[in-house]
C-alpha cells in the first residue's frame, strides 16, 4: 500500500481499510512472530503477556510514513493496548472530591 492512500484513508477517517490491507496483515503475521506473541509492554515490566495485537509505536494517523515499518511495531496485548490509547478511562471510577465544609 503506498503512502498516499494512506494519508487519503487518514482524510476519509476510513483508516479500518489499511487495517485490512494485505500488506498490514504479513507485516503483522511477520511481526507476531518476531515477538513471539508476547506482549512486550508487559515484557519490559516484568510480566508475561499473550499478545494478538500488533502496535504501531508512532500513531499511524500522526506518522502515515511509519504505517508499514517493521521496527514500528510491536506485539502487545488487549489490555495494554487499550491503556495506551486511554481506551480504559471511562470504566476507572474517579474519587468525589468533598469540600472541608459538608453538611
Amino acid at each position: 500500500m503506498e503512502l498516499q492512500r494512506i494519508i487519503e484513508l487518514i482524510a476519509q477517517d476510513k483508516l479500518v481499510k489499511f487495517y485490512q490491507s494485505l500488506a498490514w496483515r504479513k507485516l503483522r503475521q511477520r511481526v507476531l512472530v518476531r515477538d513471539n506473541h508476547e506482549c512486550q509492554t508487559c515484557k519490559r515490566s516484568g510480566r508475561v503477556g499473550r499478545a494478538e495485537n500488533v502496535h504501531h509505536i508512532k500513531e499511524v494517523k500522526q506518522h502515515p510514513e511509519l504505517a508499514l515499518v517493521y521496527s514500528n511495531c510491536e506485539c502487545i496485548c488487549i489490555r495494554c493496548h487499550n491503556e495506551e490509547h486511554g481506551r480504559l478511562e471511562k470504566y476507572i471510577r474517579k474519587k468525589k472530591v468533598f469540600d472541608d465544609e459538608r453538611w
